[in-house]
């Protein structure tokens, strides 16, 4: 992916609708009616699309064979941990 560095001012309007500059949209390939999911990230606005986020996600997990069970562990570790202290 092509990191774009052009910059582009916008402004908030009255009702906290921003405009996403036609150039920004044309190279994101942004269509109306796309969903962003929008994210704070320090004092940064971040709008992504929900498939970028989902991607993301599955790549990190990939690793983890799928007859592994996070619930499961987590349940466990949790239980395990209250077992502990009620000790």
């Amino acid at each position: 992916m092509a990191i774009n560095k052009q910059y582009n001012e916008v402004q908030i309007g009255a009702q906290g609708r921003v405009v996403i500059p036609a150039g920004l949209r044309k190279s994101l390939n942004l269509k109306p009616g796309d969903r962003l999911i929008a994210r704070q990230e320090g004092e940064r606005l971040v709008l992504e699309h929900r498939e970028t986020i989902e991607k993301r996600l599955q790549d990190r997990f990939r690793h983890i064979p799928r007859q592994v069970s996070l619930v499961d562990e987590l349940i466990a570790e949790r239980r395990a941990e209250a077992t502990k202290e009620a000790k």
